[in-house]
């Protein structure tokens, strides 16, 4: 089974954020009050190259939290872990403190 997962070219390995399901009182919050569909990322590719051959580097770092879209990405599991790999094109955005 493979410990690390380098992407190629322009893609991104993320793992989404699952918010918490229940606050610290105990109270169950419902699915629609979730915060937004986020992931950090883990792992990033070199980037992508033009037709004059030049490289395009990747929009973002490992560490950085990202908006993702609703749907779209492929899902990978390894070591019992669920990710999800994007390309640098499909996320949304950036998110900061």
């Amino acid at each position: 089974m493979a410990k690390r997962l380098i992407p190629c070219f322009n893609r991104i390995l993320v793992e989404k954020i699952v918010p918490p399901s229940k606050t610290s009182a105990g109270i169950l919050l419902p699915e629609k009050s979730s915060q937004l569909n986020s992931g950090k990322v883990i792992a990033v590719g070199p980037g992508s190259r033009d037709q004059a051959g030049n490289l395009i580097p990747v929009s973002v770092k490992e560490g950085d939290h990202v908006l993702l879209p609703e749907y779209g990405g492929t899902q990978i599991k390894l070591d019992d872990k669920e990710f999800h790999l994007f390309r640098d094109e499909d996320i949304l955005g950036i998110l900061h403190d």
